[in-house]
């Protein structure tokens, strides 16, 4: 089939590179020069396990090409899905300006028959929005069908999520738009969900929020943890052994971020105000996720008592281990926040650290994580990269001017940190260590 992604993000381009791997011929537009030029060389602007192979070969099959136009791709194209961004407004709102460009320029350059699918994550109601603009541009008298497909994608194991999903949800409200959407997906043979637009839109919000709601109730819990001597760990196990809760995302830390999480809670708050809901549930969740980055710093000042002039090292800055992404990662603030106490920050992460030099000017990027350690007050773990959990503690005791980790991301037993001669802390951990 011949199908177009405009967005070449995180999500348009694992799609698109993820399409022609099935067969299909392939058209990735985006409006970025200088990326859509690298791409053709086969460079890519993100980090994404097996992505710069899979856009490899797709280029070589020729099943694979880059755009910068729209018109290329709608005029090339049957299906067309939307993947551009939706970033928050102030208010918490997404901003659909994206959406409405590319939905008028689709309109302008349509010659027949296209089905225009929403990849992007949007509020519900957006297909009703989407509709309107292409009617009220479309020039010629030309059938056309909108649809609802929202993406399911956790960054470092997208390709993985798309070729192996659990469920592949599709909005319609014809029945050619169901059989092309159908058709696409077939080779995947996973469990399809065929409903209404609406529905579809909504299904993503509530999604993303239930687990964000997961997040922040382990974090609650790792809260009461801490102050009666209870291990969050063991807890979680215990909970998430039952079968109507499951262990997924029973993680105690420092909290979510990235691009989908805040974003998509801040607008389902938003559209259920606008419908006339309070979602107080929700906003007690984004509440405990802000809080839970302040409870972190405490846990410092808790051990080193003084940050100012003190030499802290940070393992970690992207918002999840493998990715490069540190879009409303927990890192960003917590780094400033020392800062602002007057701390010294070097820092280490294995693909964020470019992404993150644009925004960390008076940070130290340090090569790996004994240099990090050389020379500094503590040691935090910010993201749980599996090469964290295998480093040389004795060397990296040595460096340490004092033998204190503080784990962000409870990647360590804290008996056997201790028994190697740490003051150890986690997040809701019964062994951890208090005071120097």
């Amino acid at each position: 089939m011949n199908i177009s992604i405009i967005g070449s993000g995180y999500v348009g381009l694992v799609t698109g590179a993820c399409f022609a791997e099935l067969g299909n011929n392939v058209i990735c537009v985006d409006n970025d020069n200088k990326k859509i030029a690298g791409l053709k060389k086969g460079i890519i602007p993100i980090y994404e396990p097996g992505l710069e192979e899979l856009v490899a070969t797709n280029l070589a099959k020729k099943r694979l090409k880059f755009a910068t136009g729209i018109k290329e791709a709608v005029s090339a194209s049957e299906v067309i899905f939307i993947a551009v961004g939706t970033p928050s407004l102030e208010n918490g709102e997404a901003d659909l300006t994206g959406i409405e460009n590319v939905a008028y320029n689709i309109a302008i350059n349509m010659r027949s028959y296209r089905l225009i699918v929403e990849k992007s994550t949007v509020p519900v109601e957006t297909g009703k929005w989407v509709k309107h603009t292409v009617q009220t541009h479309i020039r010629h008298k030309i059938k056309f069908d909108v649809a609802s497909n929202p993406e399911f994608l956790r960054e470092g194991q997208a390709i993985n999520d798309f070729m192996h999903p659990d469920r592949i949800v599709i909005g319609v409200e014809s029945k050619k738009a169901r059989d092309i959407l159908v058709s696409i997906y077939k080779p995947l043979n996973a469990p399809l969900v065929i409903t209404d637009i609406k529905s579809a839109e909504l299904i993503k919000h509530a999604s993303n929020s239930l687990l964000a709601t997961k997040i922040s109730f382990i974090n609650a819990v790792s809260r009461i943890c801490d102050k009666v001597g209870a291990d969050a760990v063991e807890v979680a196990e215990g909970i998430g052994l039952d079968k109507r809760i499951s262990r997924a995302f029973l993680d105690a830390g420092i909290g979510y971020g990235g691009s989908c999480f805040p974003k998509d809670l801040d607008a389902f708050i938003n559209i259920s105000e606008k419908l006339g809901y309070n979602f107080k549930l929700l906003k007690a969740v984004r509440e405990i996720n802000q809080q839970q980055k302040i409870f972190f710093l405490d846990k410092i000042k808790d051990i080193l008592w003084i940050i100012k002039d003190k030499t802290i090292g940070i393992l970690g800055l992207s918002f999840k281990p493998n990715t490069d992404d540190i879009r409303n990662a927990p890192s960003i603030d917590i780094i400033r926040a020392l800062e602002a106490e007057g701390a010294k920050i070097k820092v280490y992460d294995p693909k964020a650290t470019e992404k993150a030099q644009g925004l960390l000017d008076k940070v130290k990027f340090c090569k790996d994580p004994y240099e990090v350690s050389r020379g500094s007050d503590c040691l935090l773990i910010i993201t749980e990269w599996d090469e964290f959990k295998e480093l040389d503690f004795s060397k990296i005791k040595k460096l340490l001017k004092r033998p204190i980790i503080i784990d962000g991301r409870n990647i360590y037993e804290p008996k056997r940190m201790e028994k190697l001669g740490f003051i150890y802390v986690g997040i809701g951990r019964k062994a951890a260590a208090k005071g120097s």
